[in-house]
């Protein structure tokens, strides 16, 4: 990323003269295409990474896919979830003084300072 969040293929857009990136790339009879290294080199494209392919008025374009993971809980997890969360929140509601006293009790006796 740059310095001000934007992708390296953003940078790349802005300031590379497209012609040091253009590549000829010839479709298998399976319909699979090899980017060459330079090119994947300049993106900063690596295996496993995902692209859209668009036609657009000039041709195709291949951009990277912005990409999010996605976490799936079970209910036993979102269970744990809601018990920690009620803990904290009860914990919370505790008058100060309660909480002072509760840490002091969790503290290890005999610490030297």
């Amino acid at each position: 990323m740059g310095d001000d969040g934007r992708s390296r293929v953003a940078d790349l857009r802005d300031y590379c003269n497209t012609a040091c990136v253009r590549a000829a790339i010839t479709i298998t009879s399976r319909g699979v295409i090899t980017l060459p290294a330079r090119l994947r080199k300049a993106l900063g494209l690596r295996a496993d990474d995902q692209l859209i392919a668009e036609v657009t008025p000039d041709g195709l374009l291949l951009r990277p896919a912005v990409t999010l993971p996605v976490e799936i809980y079970t209910p036993e997890r979102e269970r744990e979830f809601d018990e920690s969360e009620a803990e904290l929140a009860a914990a919370l509601r505790a008058p100060a003084r309660t909480r002072r006293t509760e840490a002091a009790r969790k503290r290890p006796t005999g610490r030297s300072r």
